[in-house]
């Protein structure tokens, strides 16, 4: 056969094929092309060097996936000096369906490669890298599908709602007491969506954090929260369920307060002439804001009159015309409303009719 040149200069990372065995009962082929003993199939015809009895081919065969069939017959006597491939590097340009996946490096691909704005023909929906600017999926592709989300199957092709279940507080009562003393206090939480057994602590508006000494799960709307909150003041309630979902309130709805505390002592405020004005008594008690009495006035004919810090009983008393007591109770409010009860008396005494020196 007759030496049919090419650009071999143009070729590069060349792969040597196994060489095939000419035979007469072969004849023009086809014949296997292996590497290594493996299917090997060229890019093109092109890219295939063959020597047969120490000349070159070219033109005067062609290929079918991993053949290789010449225009005139081989014989027995014919030898194959070699086979190359010079298909990995070629200078020219591809075949169509001869790139291969493999054959692509990572990350060479660009955006501006997968698009064609001209067409409207975009892989991501958008002219701008990175956006998806347009539908691309409609809900019929998607009927019948679905997608599992958290080990339940979700249809797809219509709209699927997925949140969080949090606690929250009732909008206008959400503890009972709010006003609580120092000493140990159980704290009624009202709310919704509360999970067995949750976690509450008090938060200071200075935001020092106090974990309840205890929590009883009564249901899901309601809670009861054991306090000792030794440092007076306002607190925020946080409530989080096991889950991690949490709710914490938007003001200081705890309040930590000392009860008024009293300064006059109970009992007999003394003995009195029925008929005649008492003098003014001045009943006291620490950070009392106002004050009530029961019965009001203590006596008929007196006044009770309330104040800060302290209040005042005066008058005469109508009431009596004969030796008597009054027994009456005193409740004194903090600004909190904590409130303090105290109880207190008069005794009333009377003289002979028509004097004021013998008393009875």
């Amino acid at each position: 056969m007759a030496y049919i040149g090419q650009g071999i200069e143009q070729f590069s990372n060349v792969e040597k094929l196994d060489a095939i065995t000419p035979a007469t009962a072969t004849g023009a082929g086809p014949y296997n092309l292996t590497k290594d003993s493996v299917a090997f199939t060229p890019s093109s015809a092109d890219s295939i060097v063959v020597s047969i009895n120490g000349v070159v081919q070219y033109g005067n065969f062609t290929v079918s996936n991993s053949t290789i069939t010449f225009s005139g017959a081989l014989v027995d006597a014919d030898t194959c000096d070699f086979i190359y491939h010079m298909g990995v590097g070629l200078i020219s340009t591809p075949a169509d369906d001869t790139v291969t996946t493999a054959k692509l490096t990572d990350d060479a691909v660009t955006y501006a490669k997968i698009q064609d704005t001209t067409t409207n023909n975009r892989v991501l929906g958008a002219v701008t890298a990175g956006t998806v600017g347009e539908t691309q999926v409609t809900n019929d592709m998607l009927s019948n599908k679905s997608i599992t989300i958290n080990g339940s199957a979700v249809n797809l092709g219509g709209s699927v709602t997925v949140g969080e279940t949090k606690p929250t507080f009732h909008p206008s009562t959400p503890l009972s007491p709010s006003v609580i003393t120092n000493a140990q206090t159980n704290v009624t939480i009202t709310g919704t969506n509360f999970v067995s057994v949750p976690y509450v602590d008090a938060i200071s508006s200075t935001g020092a954090i106090v974990v309840a000494d205890g929590v009883t799960f009564t249901n899901s709307t309601t809670l009861v929260a054991t306090f000792t909150l030794p440092v007076d003041g306002t607190y925020f309630i946080r409530v989080e369920n096991p889950d991690g979902n949490a709710v914490r309130s938007g003001t200081a709805i705890l309040t930590v307060s000392d009860n008024p505390t009293w300064v006059t002592s109970s009992g007999s405020l003394g003995n009195f002439a029925g008929n005649q004005a008492i003098a003014t008594q001045t009943l006291t008690c620490t950070d009392a804001v106002s004050f009530t009495c029961s019965p009001n006035p203590p006596a008929t004919g007196l006044t009770f009159t309330t104040g800060v810090g302290s209040c005042t009983i005066t008058g005469t008393q109508t009431q009596y015309t004969a030796a008597a007591t009054s027994n009456f109770t005193v409740t004194a409010t903090d600004a909190e409303g904590q409130t303090a009860d105290r109880a207190f008396s008069i005794s009333w005494t009377f003289g002979i009719a028509g004097s004021g020196l013998f008393i009875v």
